[in-house]
C-alpha cells in the first residue's frame, strides 16, 4: 500500500528559537495556505484553536536505532511512540494553535513549534471533549 500526501501550505515565522512543543510555545507566525484551498478557510475564526498536521521535513532519516530515544527534557529513554520526537517512522507532526486572525489565504497563529518553511499537510478544528466525557483530560481536571 502506498499513501501519498501533498502540502496544502507552508509555515512562515521570523522566530529562530522554536519551542519543542506547541503546549509551551508563545511563538507567533503565519500558516500560508495555497490559494486553491483558500475558500476552505472560510469559517476559521480568531480565538479558535486549530489542529495543524505537518511534515518534519528537516528531521534525519528514521532508523531502527531510533525506536527508543532519550528526549532532551527527560532522563530516561522512551519508545518513539511515547514521545513527540521529530525523528519517527513517518515524520508527521501535530500542533494545536490559537488563531489570531484570518486574512485571505493566511492564518495568523500563536503557539508555533514549527520551523519557517515547514510544509502544512492539513488543518482541522480542535474540538475539546465534553467535561463529563470520562476522558483523561476531564478526570485530571478535578484533581
Amino acid at each position: 500500500m502506498k499513501i501519498e500526501v501533498h502540502p496544502i501550505g507552508v509555515v512562515e515565522t521570523e522566530a529562530t528559537d522554536i519551542p519543542r512543543h506547541w503546549s509551551v510555545s508563545t511563538v507567533e507566525g503565519r500558516l500560508v495556505i495555497n490559494r486553491q484551498f483558500q475558500e476552505g478557510l472560510k469559517d476559521i475564526q480568531p480565538g479558535q484553536r486549530i489542529i495543524v498536521l505537518f511534515h518534519f521535513d528537516r528531521s534525519p532519516a528514521f532508523t531502527p536505532s531510533r525506536l527508543v530515544q532519550k528526549p532532551p527534557h527527560r532522563s530516561e529513554r522512551l519508545g518513539v511512540f511515547s514521545t513527540c520526537s521529530p525523528v519517527r517512522p513517518n515524520p508527521l507532526g501535530l500542533s494545536i494553535l490559537e488563531v489570531l486572525k484570518v486574512r485571505d489565504n493566511v492564518i495568523l497563529v500563536k503557539g508555533l513549534d514549527m520551523l519557517d518553511g515547514t510544509p502544512i499537510l492539513d488543518v482541522k478544528p480542535f474540538i475539546p471533549p465534553p467535561p463529563d466525557s470520562g476522558s483523561p483530560e476531564s478526570e485530571n481536571s478535578s484533581t
